[in-house]
C-alpha cells in the first residue's frame, strides 16, 4: 500500500459525517508523523529486520457500512460458553451479542473522551501506533468500578471476514478500578481475504488492581494483524500477558508498560509458530519507574519453511527505581536452513540496587535427544514433535482456565502435526 493509498483513505475517513471531528489534529498530527517516516527501517530502527512487503504489495480500504455483518451474525468460535464478551465484526460493534458482569461499564470511546479526564493517546512508538491514532474507527472503553473480582474471562472478539481487503483500526480502552481484577481475553480470527487489523489496547491499572490478559491472534494466512498494548500501572498492581500468534502473513505484536507505583509487576509471556513466508515480531518496552517492581519476558518461537521472526525486549531501570527484579528470555527453534529468527535483548539500567538479567538462544532440534528418543523405538517425526512440545510448553503453565487452554493447545497441535 503506497503512500498516495494510505492519503486517499484517511481524506475519505475525515469525510464521514458518523465520526465526530473532535479527533481530527490528532489523526492528522499522527498521519503526518507517519508519512514523514513511512515505513522506512532507517527511521524504525526496531523494525529493521520486519519484512514490510506484506504491508507495501497490498491496497486496503477504510471499513464501510456496507462490510458490517448481518442482523443473524452469531460468534462462531467455542470459546462464547458462559464467559461475558464483546465482539466486532469488520470493525463494527456488534451490541447484541454484548454481554457483561456487574460493576463494568461499556462506553463508546467518544463518550470516554468526553471525560476531561481521559486524553486520546498519540504514542509514536511504532508506524502501527500512529497508523492507529490517525484510523481508529471503532472501539470502546470499559471501566471496571473498585473492589470487583470478575472470576469469569471477558472475550474480546475481533472477526476480519471482508471481501474486499480491509484496513481497520479498533482503539480499546480498559480502566481496571482499585483491588479489582479480571481476566481478558482477546480473540483476533479471520475469514477469507487478508484484512490489515491494527488495534490498540490501552489499560490503565489502578492501585492493587490485577489484569490476566490472553491475547490468540490466528487470522487468515493472507491477513496483516497488529496488535499494540499500552500499559499504566500503579502501586501494587499486576498485569499478565500471554500471548499467542500463528496467522496472518505479518504479525506485529507490541507491549509498553511503565510501571509507575512502587510494587507494580509485569509479566509476558509469548509462543509464535511460523511457516511458509510468514513474518512475526515481537516488541517489548517496560520501564520501571519506580522502587520494589518486578517484570519478566519469557518469550519462544518455532519457525520453519522460509518464515521468519523479531523480538526486541528492552527494560529501562530508571535511576529512582532502586530494588528492581527484572528477567528477560527469547528461545527460538529453527526447523528449517532457510528460517531465520533475529534476537535483541537489552536492558539500560540507571540504578544500582538491581537484580536483572536476560539471555536468547537460536538454534535447531537437540540432536541427541531426538536420537536418545529414537533408540527407544520412536519414529523420527513423533520424536520431533515430542521435543517440540516440551519446549512450548512452560508457555502454558500460567494459563488457570483449563478450557481456554484446550482450544489454544489444539491449534498448536495441528500446526505442529502439520
Amino acid at each position: 500500500m503506497n503512500t498516495s493509498s494510505y492519503q486517499s483513505e484517511f481524506e475519505k475517513l475525515l469525510t464521514r459525517d458518523y465520526f465526530s471531528t473532535k479527533f481530527n489534529s490528532q489523526r492528522k498530527n499522527a498521519f503526518e508523523q507517519f508519512l514523514k517516516k513511512n515505513l522506512s527501517k532507517k527511521s524504525w530502527d526496531d523494525f529493521r529486520f520486519t519484512n514490510f512487503s506484506a504491508l507495501k504489495k497490498n491496497v486496503f480500504r477504510i471499513s464501510e457500512i456496507s462490510d458490517a455483518p448481518n442482523k443473524n451474525f452469531k460468534y462462531p468460535e467455542p470459546f462464547t460458553g458462559d464467559n461475558y464478551k464483546i465482539v466486532f465484526n469488520n470493525g463494527h460493534y456488534q451490541k447484541h451479542l454484548t454481554t457483561l458482569p456487574k460493576g463494568v461499564e461499556i462506553f463508546k470511546n467518544l463518550e470516554y473522551y468526553n471525560d476531561p479526564k481521559n486524553k486520546v493517546a498519540q504514542s509514536a512508538a511504532s508506524p502501527f501506533d500512529l497508523l492507529n491514532t490517525a484510523f481508529m474507527d471503532s472501539g470502546m472503553s470499559l471501566v471496571v468500578e473498585n473492589n470487583i473480582k470478575i472470576k469469569s474471562p471477558i472475550l474480546l472478539v475481533f472477526i476480519n471476514a471482508g471481501k474486499d481487503q480491509l484496513m481497520i483500526s479498533p482503539r480499546i480502552h480498559i480502566d481496571i478500578g482499585k483491588s479489582s481484577s479480571v481476566s481478558l481475553v482477546e480473540h483476533h480470527i479471520g475469514f477469507g481475504n487478508g484484512n490489515f487489523s491494527n488495534s490498540t489496547t490501552i489499560l490503565s491499572l489502578k492501585e492493587n488492581s490485577h489484569c490476566k490478559h490472553i491475547r490468540l491472534q490466528k487470522d487468515s494466512d493472507q491477513a496483516i494483524n497488529s496488535g499494540n498494548i499500552h500499559l499504566k500501572q500503579e502501586k501494587y498492581s499486576k498485569y499478565y500477558l500471554s500471548h499467542f500468534g500463528f496467522g496472518s502473513s505479518l504479525g506485529s505484536v507490541g507491549v509498553n508498560s511503565d510501571l509507575n507505583g512502587q510494587g507494580a509487576e509485569c509479566h509476558l509471556s509469548g509462543l509464535c509458530l511460523t511457516k511458509n513466508h510468514q513474518h512475526l515480531d515481537t516488541h517489548i518496552l517496560i520501564n520501571h519507574k519506580s522502587p520494589n517492581c518486578m517484570s519478566s519476558q519469557n518469550f519462544k518461537t518455532v519457525l520453519k519453511d522460509y518464515s521468519s521472526g523479531v523480538f526486541n525486549g528492552k527494560v529501562i531501570v530508571h535511576k529512582d527505581a532502586q530494588k528492581t527484579d527484572s528477567s528477560q528470555s527469547n528461545k527460538n527453534i529453527l526447523l528449517s536452513k532457510n528460517a531465520r529468527m533475529n534476537s535483541n535483548p537489552r536492558l539500560v539500567i540507571n540504578a544500582d540496587d538491581v537484580k536483572c538479567s536476560h539471555g536468547s538462544s537460536t538454534g535447531e532440534i537437540d540432536q541427541d535427544a531426538l536420537f536418545y528418543l529414537r533408540s527407544r523405538g520412536i519414529d523420527y517425526k513423533t520424536a520431533k514433535s515430542i521435543l517440540i512440545h516440551g519446549f512450548i510448553s512452560e508457555i502454558f503453565e500460567s494459563l488457570e482456565n483449563p478450557k481456554i487452554v484446550n482450544i489454544i493447545k489444539s491449534d498448536f497441535d495441528k500446526w505442529i502435526e502439520d
